[in-house]
């Protein structure tokens, strides 16, 4: 017997709860600490997990790093810096990177989506693309938010000095965007850092 099946007509939010209990654990519905702009949800775990995979991924996607490389980064009480020296200490416990807080070929930058936005919008506006190719820096935290990295800091409990938020024309400009259009800041960053290959 055959049988016919519309899937058009079948209710959508059916399917929901399946799918969330398939890519969440229990506790991200309960205890969610981050909800990304498709409303998925993460606990304090999953969040963790997450965050440090999209750090290596990043790496390996664009081969920032490789195997016996020397990783320079400057040490300081920024909560991008601390997670970043954070992050490269723990892929260094590999075996596959040495670092130093010396200035070596590869420097690695604590450069975010938020940074790199601002500094491409900067950079269009002032007619100087030319500054955006003569950056070597290896950034491995480049497709996160500030957010994103100030969270994982703190359910990490690392510790780190206060920032002043900045309120220049071109960040306000960029946060009433990123308002109206979520990721923006990382679509700037995929359409032109990424696809032009300047992430190291």
């Amino acid at each position: 017997m055959i049988v016919n099946f519309n899937f058009r007509s079948i209710n959508k939010n059916y399917f929901k709860p399946l799918f969330n209990n398939y890519f969440m654990c229990h506790q991200c519905n309960l205890n969610p600490v981050y909800e990304f702009t498709n409303k998925r949800k993460f606990c304090k775990t999953c969040y963790i997990r997450w965050f440090e995979k999209k750090f290596l991924y990043t790496i390996r996607r664009f081969k920032l790093i490789k195997k016996g490389d020397l990783i320079s980064y400057k040490k300081s009480k920024n909560f991008r810096e601390v997670v970043l020296e954070y992050l490269l200490k723990m892929y260094s416990q590999k075996g596959t990177i040495k670092l130093s807080i010396r200035k070596s070929k590869k420097f690695a930058s604590f450069d975010t989506a938020d940074i790199a936005s601002k500094k491409i919008l900067e950079s269009i506006l002032k007619k100087n693309i030319l500054n955006l190719k003569k950056d070597k820096s290896v950034k491995p935290l480049i497709l996160f938010l500030d957010k994103e990295i100030l969270l994982y800091a703190k359910l990490k409990n690392l510790k780190f000095n206060k920032e002043k938020k900045q309120n220049t024309e071109i960040t306000n400009f960029i946060e009433e965007l990123e308002k109206k259009h979520p990721e923006i800041k990382q679509a700037i960053v995929r359409g032109i850092l990424v696809n032009n290959k300047p992430l190291c």
